[in-house]
């Protein structure tokens, strides 16, 4: 297996993270090296040093450098992940939200929504919340990852996805498919759709509605300080006045923007876009 030297690594990660703001740090050096050797064996490139040229300057380096992005990102994922925060979200997000819309109309963003389980979980909590019974559910899941995207709009999964997921869940939410696997409901499948989104394209993200809540979660701690000011500037002007962000637990916007309000409630901590009166 190829070697990548120091150099080599730092020339490929300013590749990365201008493409997509994804930061291969030195510790991620090994993974890089094993899942990329086989494209430079595909290519016919010697050496990781020739790899990141092709990336810049072949003309098939573009459709390259999307293959080598989705061998790279990360992607763990599952239904109903911290539980904690998905309870804080059912027991006291969806009511404030329900009392303050306008109309009976909720807009939801999971951002770097990998496979689909985040956005899949997302409407099986709304869907049976019985204060948005009747009302229209958009749940909206982009991510970087075409390959990703295929998996969630397929939304069948395996063991690994339901490691969360009690009995009574998986009775409820799913039907059994072939070879052990499950497949969502036609119910909650239908309120989700899928979308292929940069989330470093401040004029792409323009063009999705205005959301009431932006689930990003262990997205952020990818980027460098200035990719996630970007980022969360562009989930400010997507988030209308009153609605929610949830990051992961290790993430915060704390010298990032003053954008947002840090709220305490009950279960968890949640940032909020300020209303302007």
């Amino acid at each position: 297996m190829a070697e990548m030297t120091p150099e080599q690594l730092r020339l490929l990660r300013d590749v990365l993270q201008s493409a997509c703001g994804f930061v291969l740090r030195d510790d991620l050096k090994f993974i890089a090296e094993r899942r990329l050797a086989p494209r430079l064996e595909a290519l016919g490139l010697r050496d990781f040093g020739t790899y990141q040229r092709y990336l810049r300057y072949d003309p098939r380096g573009k459709e390259e450098l999307e293959l080598a992005i989705d061998l790279l990102l990360p992607r763990e994922t599952y239904f109903f992940r911290e539980p904690a925060q998905l309870s804080t979200f059912v027991d006291e997000v969806i009511p404030r939200l329900a009392q303050d819309a306008v109309g009976r109309t909720l807009h939801v963003w999971s951002a770097g929504c990998s496979s689909g389980e985040e956005p899949y979980t997302l409407s099986m909590l709304m869907g049976d919340h019985p204060q948005l019974s009747g009302w229209d559910l958009d749940i909206l899941g982009t991510d970087l990852s075409q390959k990703a995207l295929s998996l969630a709009r397929h939304a069948e999964y395996g063991p690994s996805a339901l490691r969360s997921t009690t009995p009574e869940q998986r009775a409820k939410f799913f039907d059994a498919a072939e070879q052990g696997r499950v497949r969502v409901k036609p119910a909650y499948k239908a309120r989700v759709r899928f979308g292929w989104l940069n989330l470093l394209d401040a004029a792409g993200a323009r063009l999705l509605p205005s959301m009431d809540v932006i689930f990003c979660r262990n997205v952020l701690i990818y980027f460098d300080t200035e990719t996630r000011r970007k980022v969360v500037q562009a989930f400010s002007e997507r988030l209308r006045e009153g609605g929610y962000l949830l990051l992961g637990h290790s993430e915060n916007l704390f010298s990032l923007t003053t954008k947002f309000e840090l709220v305490q409630l009950s279960g968890d901590l949640v940032y909020r876009k300020p209303r302007v009166d």
